[in-house]
């Protein structure tokens, strides 16, 4: 029997887990390194403790929780109903964690099992310490498995952020700059042969060669102090004011769902910025359970399993 498990990285479920899931984010030395591994925890306590109060108001503005768990879900139930394939979550950093989705698959029955990264554009920061987690928890579970990493070009993705893309340039009276804003990474992971960056514009000229566009790139949700990737969105906006810019049309790239920086950072803190820049700013909607979406997410599991042999 095949299962497939959507990884993807979860997000607190109410108020009072925003501090535990913190901890499993700045526990992961795969995305944020804190000195010596012996000082990880205690740094990330300060830290931790030291943001606590304020990231809680910010989950409060956005419903007191972070929707991801919820819309992925319904990304599961859809692409299930599409395939006619059991399909599961599997989370990094909040329930459903993937150790227990596992055990769940395991009970079901399930004796090949596909995950599914929803992150688009690979990195060892994002997919790469998820699948890494998966297969941990995989061994010792006599199920055979296969993983798919990134699918930055896929026809079927391209074509949904078109759509969404070609949704949002209705809502303005005049051609606005499309600004994609990808989430950013430390500087150091792009030095060392990441391919994060490569594919997220491998991405964006797809989608160019679809829609002609006055694009820029620029990266948010920096963390720690370390040299991030620029330039940051909020710089970005500043440049755009600059250059008397007055509209801007915001596509979250490389994120498939919402949460937190989609519904905080851009809803609210880069759409008040940019209506003091003198900018009109606006966002596409998320891919969440788009049915062109969903289509594409369900060749790329047919795909797969047909050159495993699993069909």
């Amino acid at each position: 029997m095949i299962g497939v498990i959507l990884l993807n990285m979860g997000g607190p479920d109410s108020l009072d887990a925003v501090k535990p899931f913190l901890q499993n984010l700045f526990a992961d030395r795969d995305i944020i390194r804190l000195g010596p591994a012996f000082l990880q925890k205690p740094i990330a306590s300060l830290i931790i403790n030291l943001r606590l109060k304020k990231t809680i108001e910010l989950y409060s503005l956005i419903g007191g929780k972070s929707p991801l768990a919820e819309i992925t879900s319904t990304q599961a139930k859809a692409l299930e109903k599409a395939l006619n394939i059991k399909i599961y979550v599997g989370m990094r950093y909040w329930h459903p964690f993937i150790y227990d989705t596992l055990k769940e698959m395991k009970r079901d029955g399930v004796t090949k099992v596909l995950a599914l990264s929803l992150y688009p554009q690979y990195s060892v920061a994002t997919t790469g310490s998820t699948v890494k987690m998966f297969e941990t928890a995989i061994k010792g579970q006599k199920m055979e498995y296969a993983c798919i990493t990134s699918w930055f070009d896929h026809s079927g993705y391209i074509d949904a952020l078109v759509e969404k893309i070609e949704e949002g340039l209705k809502g303005f009276d005049e051609k606005p700059v499309v600004l994609f804003s990808a989430h950013s990474l430390p500087q150091r992971f792009i030095d060392e042969g990441d391919p994060y960056c490569e594919h997220i514009n491998k991405t964006i000229i797809a989608i160019s060669k679809k829609i002609d566009m006055d694009w820029r790139l620029s990266f948010q949700s920096k963390t720690g102090p370390v040299k991030w990737l620029e330039p940051s969105t909020e710089a970005m906006l500043e440049t755009l004011a600059g250059e008397k810019k007055k509209n801007v049309l915001v596509v979250p790239i490389s994120f498939v769902s919402d949460h937190i920086e989609t519904l905080y950072e851009i809803d609210i803190l880069y759409k008040n910025m940019a209506k003091g820049l003198g900018i009109n700013l606006k966002r596409t909607e998320s891919l969440n359970v788009s049915a062109t979406f969903i289509n594409a997410l369900a060749d790329i599991v047919i795909t797969k399993t047909k050159e495993l042999n699993w069909l």
